[in-house]
């Protein structure tokens, strides 16, 4: 079983070759959720929403198999993305806001083989990441994106480094940002060096770090060495739950093998099929994950592509 915490959001979202008819069932722990559930993974979701999307999550969670446990809220959360190129690089603008999730009790999350915190606005408490870190005996998993948001006057999601997030991220076995949030955290810009960012990171704590960069790959350190995991090459259609799904696919893979160039090349292929697809009913299967997998483990020298130093 793997227990995947933070809010659901139902967005917007608008690409450069797709625009979706109303708001789409999405969010970080809901897409990781989502992605597991396909793999054929038991998976829990814990999250709050309102009564205004209620129906139509329980019957999506229920149709993927996926166990809810859901809190009350005013109104259920949301974005809308529009993406102004083919590389990720969006607006960010709130919807609505959901309530904040509640203290969770142990057998919530104490039969869980790992734990994916993946808030998407400021929803899970500090004190309840340390609650759950403090009674977990697997693997806690963090993609800190709703950890570095904020929402101002007009809507707009802004990103800063809260205080005291040093100590938050020493809590994690992992923790995932993407080359935005990297750079939130360390002050590094990661299409330069995200080696340096990884390295920073890496001392505040956790076991491994792991920096996503869209179409250039990944990197992942774990304070032995580097592993430049390559990208999967598709033709993007929606770029929306690429860091989710790669979240998913890793512990998936991890979970089995603690071969972590194994586990980064598996979630390349999981994050890579999302990305061709749109919304929450995306096609995802094993054998075409394993497939992928086997392509990118083939390129046994790659290395990411940096642009020169200046």
């Amino acid at each position: 079983m793997i227990t995947a915490i933070g809010n659901p959001v139902y967005d917007y979202i608008k690409t450069q070759k797709i625009e979706t008819e109303g708001r789409v069932l999405s969010g970080c722990s809901t897409n990781a959720a989502l992605a597991l559930a396909k793999l054929g993974e038991k998976v829990k979701l814990v999250g709050s929403i309102g009564d205004d999307f209620k129906a139509d999550f329980e019957i999506k969670l229920t149709g993927y198999g996926i166990e809810p446990h859901i809190f009350p809220s005013k109104e259920t959360g949301g974005f809308s993305l529009i993406y102004y190129d083919d590389f990720g690089n969006r607006t960010l603008d709130l919807l609505g806001r959901a309530n904040d999730i509640p203290h969770l009790e142990f057998d919530i999350f104490m039969d869980s083989q790992a734990v994916l915190i993946g808030p998407i606005l400021g929803e899970i408490p500090l004190s309840e990441i340390a609650h759950i870190r403090k009674n977990l005996k697997g693997l806690f998993f963090c993609d800190p994106q709703g950890l570095l948001r904020s929402a101002d006057a007009d809507g707009r999601i802004h990103h800063s480094k809260p205080d005291g997030i040093e100590r938050i991220i020493s809590l994690f076995d992992i923790v995932k940002p993407n080359e935005l949030e990297a750079k939130v955290l360390t002050g590094i810009d990661c299409r330069k060096d995200p080696y340096e960012a990884a390295k920073i990171i890496k001392s505040w704590g956790p076991r491994i770090v792991i920096v996503t960069l869209a179409e250039l790959g990944s990197v992942i350190f774990d304070g032995g060495g580097f592993i430049d995991i390559p990208p999967y090459k598709i033709d993007l259609v929606d770029a929306t739950g690429a860091g989710d799904t790669y979240m998913a696919g890793f512990t998936f893979e991890y979970l089995r093998t603690k071969d972590l160039r194994q586990s980064g090349c598996f979630a390349s292929a999981v994050s890579s099929i999302m990305i061709e697809q749109v919304g929450p009913d995306f096609v995802m299967n094993e054998v075409e994950v394993r497939r992928r997998q086997e392509v990118l483990l083939e390129r046994k020298g790659f290395k990411v592509k940096l642009p020169p130093p200046k």
